[in-house]
C-alpha cells in the first residue's frame, strides 16, 4: 500500500488550501483516516480524523476552519483548510489504518508529508 499526499504550498494568512491523500495497492478496506502535522521543533500532532462511517473529529486549534472528508470509492482523503494562520505552518502527514483482506489485521500506513507554509 502506498500513500500519496499532495496539495501543500505557500499561502497568505486567511487563505485556503486543500490537501489530498490517495491510497493505492491491495486494499480491502480503510478504517481510520487521519491527518497529522508537525511544525519545526514540535511533536507531531493529530489535526483531524475520520472513521469508516464518516464521523469526524478535530483538534481544537482547527475546529471551524478545517474539514476532513473521504471518498471511499477512490481510497482518497481530503483536508480542506480555510482561514489559515501562520501557526498552521507544518508538514502535514496522512495516516491510514488499512485491512488488506477480509480477515487480515489492520496495518498503519503513513504518507510522505506535504509542506504547508502560511505567511503573515
Amino acid at each position: 500500500v502506498q500513500l500519496q499526499a499532495s496539495g501543500g504550498g505557500l499561502v497568505l494568512a486567511g487563505g485556503s488550501l486543500r490537501l489530498s491523500c490517495a491510497a493505492s495497492g491491495s486494499i480491502f478496506s480503510i478504517n481510520a483516516m487521519d491527518w497529522y502535522r508537525q511544525a519545526p521543533g514540535k511533536q507531531r500532532e493529530l489535526v483531524a480524523a475520520i472513521r469508516s462511517v464518516g464521523s469526524a473529529n478535530y483538534a481544537d486549534s482547527v475546529k471551524g476552519r478545517f474539514t476532513i472528508s473521504r471518498d471511499n470509492a477512490k481510497n482518497t482523503m481530503y483536508l480542506q483548510m480555510n482561514s489559515l494562520k501562520p501557526g498552521d505552518t507544518a508538514v502535514y502527514y496522512c495516516r491510514l489504518e488499512v485491512a488488506l483482506a477480509r480477515s487480515s489485521p489492520v496495518y498503519v500506513y503513513w504518507g510522505q508529508g506535504t509542506l504547508v507554509t502560511v505567511s503573515s
